[in-house]
């Protein structure tokens, strides 16, 4: 299977599909690249290569016990870059947490290559409640979330957390079948306990605000109003505002996971961005 060597000899997983100017995706938690295949595939057959990898500690990447930050998150996709060739005009596409790479890679790599950027259901700028974000996640959250999974991670994953990412038994218009969502169950136990309790921290109390500035490429925002995991007033409508020429469109009544809810639309709206 193709890898990518980061800079502390983790190996990253990817794939690389088709031909053409670059856009690398960069799935949510606590999934892994699969979860983009739909969109990847069809990318690739309107001429693009698609670049899809598994985050450190996820799917078929290692599984280290250290670097699970967002400067090291940025710092693998800098690798993975410069390990597939995709240096120049190239789109990144951050999922949920993967837009806190974008984020964090425009401001620690100065957007080296990067020719737009793309934050679906994004959770940037930052999801910690203050009083500058008062529809944000809490601390309990956090630690209701690590607690669930040292507890028992399949049925944390099936009964409380994943759910509400896919609009199930909530108020979301679109929701996915049963099947999916023990796919993502699946996706989800690929990864180790380590990233699996990590990760949750840096979702919670990662702060994009020293980021911004950086962020000087067109920029598309894709999130639904539905979303629990990611709510759109603390995330992709304050960083509409702040991100200076950005485009932000939202799925009305969509849940976190609308890569599954809407994908036909996401993909064509993706598509769009990509050709302007």
């Amino acid at each position: 299977m193709p890898a990518a060597k980061t800079r502390d000899g983790t190996r990253i997983f990817y794939k690389d599909w088709g031909s053409g100017r670059p856009v690398v995706l960069i799935h949510g938690y606590p999934l892994n690249a699969d979860s983009f295949d739909r969109t990847a595939m069809k990318l690739a057959e309107a001429g693009y290569r698609v670049i899809n990898y598994d985050r450190r500690g996820f799917g078929r990447s290692s599984q280290p016990w250290d670097g699970y930050d967002w400067d090291t998150y940025a710092d693998d996709l800098a690798d993975v870059m410069a390990a597939t060739g995709a240096t120049r005009d190239v789109t990144v596409i951050g999922y949920s947490m993967g837009g806190g790479e974008c984020a964090r890679y425009m401001s620690r790599h100065g957007g080296k290559g990067i020719r737009s950027l793309g934050l679906y259901a994004s959770i940037v700028p930052g999801m910690f409640r203050s009083e500058k974000n008062p529809a944000g996640h809490t601390e309990q959250d956090y630690r209701d979330i690590v607690a669930g999974i040292e507890k028992d991670a399949p049925g944390f994953y099936r009964h409380s957390f994943l759910p509400p990412f896919y609009g199930k038994g909530g108020a979301a218009s679109h929701e996915v079948s049963d099947d999916v969502l023990e796919t993502a169950v699946n996706w989800a136990m690929m990864g180790s306990i380590r990233a699996q309790t990590a990760m949750p921290h840096n979702f919670t109390f990662g702060d994009f605000s020293g980021d911004i500035a950086a962020m000087t490429v067109p920029t598309l925002i894709v999130h639904g109003t539905d979303d629990k995991p990611a709510p759109i007033d603390a995330t992709a409508r304050r960083a509409h505002r702040l991100i200076e020429g950005s485009r932000l469109i939202e799925y009305a009544g969509h849940p976190h996971g609308f890569y599954a809810t809407n994908s036909d639309q996401m993909i064509a709206d993706t598509l769009a961005f990509l050709r302007e």
